[in-house]
């Protein structure tokens, strides 16, 4: 496994950079890179009271989260209910409108933007879309991250390029070709060994089986489980799959779009494991996981017609300085 033969060499050469970039510049104070036996601290990740707007649309709130060294979650829920931008809070790339999230006991919105580059390289993250750079090849975007963030010489990145392509279930052969050149299935497997680069701490998975045939689907699944069993690897994953989600997780929460819950009511409508997901007795939840579309129609229609028939604030603008 790339972990136990690279991983400590990739975590020493990027712990020396950071040590070197440290002396070189002072002004601005880093994180301390802990190594793996001494990242102890209970939870790994905690969510407190986020709340999410963007201009006066409200996406999340009050979401209270707390994730677990190790612990694989699933987080399920309806199209535009929140669960990417939940995903990209985790790592502070939308930073909360009120509330709080925390790694390791130390916040994120505390740290200045160098800070949260070097934290980020203990994530992974895998994108819906894969997001390789179209005009490297597969070698050079799963290389990017080892020659940003190391000193490892050219190699042995080489070597760990070659190790995380035949982990992911690649041929050599996608080592020279552009992401263009690949199917849907394998631009997910690449974009997933460029997110184990670093050997991430967590990983996060954006729909990581959209768009993908149920064989390639469930090779995907098998994968997620693998990064899993890595020691000390914790797993975020969100997705509307069922499959996915009865496969990898240890947890599953779903979340609720605000515009249909009641003033207070508890974004997060189910948290539990993947047994008692089955077993639950909420209409939401079973109407999610049997994809039964039932009043959902009407609903849609409904919400429509509101839009419809509210005056747009041009509008209002407008009848206000006729007033």
């Amino acid at each position: 496994m790339y972990r136990t033969t690279y991983g400590p060499k990739v975590r020493e050469a990027f712990f020396n950079l950071q040590t070197d970039s440290r002396k070189r510049t002072m002004t601005t104070p880093a994180i301390e890179a802990p190594t793996r036996e001494a990242t102890t601290a209970e939870p790994l990740l905690f969510i407190d009271s986020l709340s999410i707007n963007f201009g006066d649309q409200q996406v999340l709130r009050n979401i209270s989260l707390e994730l677990t060294s190790g612990e694989s979650l699933v987080i399920l829920g309806e199209s535009g209910c929140g669960k990417t931008v939940l995903l990209k809070t985790m790592i502070g790339l939308i930073q909360p409108t009120t509330g709080d999230v925390r790694f390791e006991n130390t916040s994120l919105a505390s740290m200045t933007e160098r800070q949260l580059a070097h934290l980020r390289t203990r994530y992974g993250f895998v994108f819906q879309g894969a997001a390789l750079f179209d005009s490297a090849t597969v070698a050079e975007n799963i290389a990017f991250p080892l020659r940003e963030h190391t000193q490892l010489d050219e190699d042995e990145i080489a070597k760990i390029v070659a190790e995380l392509v035949a982990e992911v279930g690649l041929p050599r052969a996608v080592l020279t070709k552009k992401p263009v050149e690949l199917s849907g299935g394998m631009r997910k497997r690449a974009g997933l060994a460029r997110a184990l680069a670093l050997d991430p701490q967590l990983v996060l998975y954006d729909e990581p089986t959209t768009g993908l045939d149920p064989i390639m689907s469930d090779v995907i699944n098998e994968l997620i489980l693998r990064v899993h069993q890595r020691p000390e690897t914790t797993n975020v994953v969100v997705t509307h799959d069922m499959t996915t989600a009865h496969k990898v997780a240890d947890r599953i929460i779903m979340l609720y779009p605000l515009s249909r819950l009641k003033k207070g009511e508890s974004q997060i409508i189910f948290t539990g494991t993947p047994e008692e997901l089955d077993g639950s007795t909420d209409p939401r939840v079973r109407q999610f996981i049997e994809g039964k579309a039932g009043q959902r129609l009407n609903e849609l229609r409904n919400e429509q017609n509101q839009k419809d028939c509210a005056p747009s604030s041009e509008t209002n603008n407008q009848e206000n300085d006729h007033e």
